[in-house]
C-alpha cells in the first residue's frame, strides 16, 4: 500500500507543476514559471521552438507580454511513476488574445498535448524534457466590445491579480 501511496503523492506533485506552467505564464510571474525545468532540462516544441526549457521561457516572454491576454489550461493528465522518474502526457489549451487591429482582436486557439519527461532531483519534481504535440488551432476575429474590454476586470497578469491575494 505504501508504494500506491507514495505513486499517488508524486503524480499530484507533478500535476501541481503542470499547473503551476500554466498560472506562471498566465499571470507572466517568471519565478514560478522557471520552478517547471530542471536546470539544463529541454523543450521540443517543433516549428517555435527548440531547446532547453529556460530558453524557451525566454523565447515565449516577450511573446506573452505582447499580447492583451492569454489562458492556459491543463487536462486529461496520465502520468507513469518509476522510481524517482516519471512520464506524463497532459493536454492543453492555450487562447491568445492579441491587440486589436482595425478595432477587431484576434484570438488563436490551440490545442495540444504535452509529452514530459521528469525526474526528482534534490526534492524537487520537474521536466527533463518536454515534447509539445500540436494537435490543432483555430484563429478567428472578435469584435472589440463591452463584453471583450479587459479594461473592466480586475484579472491581471501580474501580482495585482486577485488570486495572489489567496496564495502567498
Amino acid at each position: 500500500m505504501s508504494d500506491a501511496f507514495e505513486d499517488l503523492l508524486t503524480k499530484q506533485e507533478i500535476t501541481e507543476v503542470l499547473y503551476r506552467y500554466c498560472r506562471g505564464l498566465d499571470r507572466m510571474d517568471r519565478a514560478m514559471a522557471d520552478t517547471v525545468w530542471h536546470e539544463g532540462g529541454t523543450g521540443d516544441y517543433g516549428a517555435i521552438f527548440n531547446g532547453t526549457g529556460q530558453g524557451f521561457l525566454d523565447w515565449v516572454w516577450p511573446v506573452h507580454a505582447a499580447m492583451r491576454r492569454h489562458s492556459h489550461q491543463i487536462t486529461n493528465i496520465l502520468i507513469e511513476v518509476d522510481g524517482d522518474r516519471a512520464i506524463s502526457e497532459a493536454y492543453v489549451t492555450v487562447a491568445l488574445r492579441t491587440e486589436a487591429r482595425s478595432g477587431r482582436l484576434v484570438d488563436i486557439v490551440g490545442r495540444g498535448r504535452y509529452l514530459d519527461r521528469w525526474s526528482k532531483r534534490d526534492g524537487r519534481w520537474a521536466i527533463d524534457h518536454r515534447r509539445y504535440v500540436d494537435d490543432f488551432s483555430n484563429v478567428h476575429d472578435v469584435a472589440e466590445t463591452q463584453r471583450t474590454d479587459d479594461t473592466i476586470t480586475d484579472a491581471a497578469r501580474d501580482r495585482t491579480d486577485p488570486s495572489y491575494e489567496f496564495f502567498s
